[in-house]
């Protein structure tokens, strides 16, 4: 069996030593295609693959057409919006992703940039703490659950919405249930968004939900920018020119919205709340074992696509 790592963004080369060291155990051959800049070399690359470890490299049904063997497909990371589904399950593809191996450094993250929209983006001026403030979680998936429990750390009361989450298990986090999403971001001086992007979220945060925001209030983006309204987010940040907006995804109109807010929005220069040694290990290596486990026993505890 050839498993093929195609990575444009590469993972540390520990990670790379990790996941060789799984496939050697089972008598699988590594590939890699590393900082590829021809889409033509990913389809050469995987034409012969039966399995493939991705990060934010696009599989789309050109991909699929091109790997005859293709059997099984990992995103090393929990979001997989970068795979075409559809298609994978079209041409009798699996499609698994890692949840839970970046979350703790996505989690941390959002305090970074908690941290710095409250201290006024380290202008020198006085800001405010975190201590005492009440977060809002958007989704209580793996990453809302390690927020939680950072946020303990800085004494802030925590409420989460999330659907699809039993409340117990918000309950036993210490954290406060909340089933309306306009009490979300109205009762929360920090809300942190974790959904995916999905058709049912995407453009859905927008200027009525960022405008209920208390005074002062900050909105942190570590999830998609597709989540986001762009154009409400700047009608609310006109018209409230008390509100943050920090995020790790850059809105297609970040240089509009840097030139009339400033100080008041900050986005990283790419996606990088997974991009920590140690969360580029696990989730290199998982996706490695889930690799195994799937050709080898026919498990897939990870599935994503039907």
């Amino acid at each position: 069996m050839k498993v093929l790592v195609a990575t444009e963004k590469p993972f540390a080369a520990v990670a790379v030593d990790g996941i060789r060291k799984v496939l050697d155990e089972a008598g699988y051959e590594l590939a890699l295609l590393e900082k590829y800049t021809d889409r033509q070399q990913l389809l050469d690359a995987v034409a012969d693959a039966d399995a493939m470890i991705i990060r934010s490299d696009k599989v789309d049904a050109e991909v699929l057409d091109a790997a005859k063997n293709l059997k099984i497909v990992v995103r090393a990371g929990a979001g997989y919006d970068n795979v075409d589904l559809a298609a994978a399950t079209a041409h009798g593809v699996c499609v698994e992703n890692t949840p839970g191996q970046n979350s703790n450094a996505v989690a941390e993250l959002v305090f970074g940039m908690a941290v710095m929209a409250v201290r006024n983006m380290y202008n020198g001026t006085s800001g405010s703490e975190l201590k005492g403030k009440r977060l809002g979680i958007h989704a209580f998936g793996q990453v809302g659950r390690n927020v939680a429990r950072i946020a303990k750390g800085f004494g802030m009361e925590v409420c989460a919405l999330d659907p699809y989450c039993p409340e117990e298990v918000m309950v036993a986090a210490g954290v406060e249930p909340v089933k309306d999403i306009k009490a979300l971001y109205s009762g929360n001086q920090v809300v942190s968004l974790h959904i995916p992007a999905t058709a049912e979220t995407k453009g859905s945060v927008g200027y009525d939900l960022i405008t209920l925001l208390p005074k002062n209030g900050v909105l942190v983006n570590t999830a998609r920018k597709e989540v986001m309204d762009e154009e409400g987010l700047r009608k609310a940040l006109a018209d409230r020119p008390d509100l943050k907006y920090v995020a790790d995804v850059k809105p297609d109109n970040a240089e509009v919205l840097l030139a009339e807010f400033p100080g008041r929005v900050f986005f990283t220069p790419k996606k990088m709340g997974a991009q920590t040694a140690e969360a580029n290990i696990n989730a290199g290596i998982a996706a490695a074992r889930q690799i195994v486990e799937f050709l080898r026993d026919g498990k897939a505890p990870f599935r994503v696509n039907k």
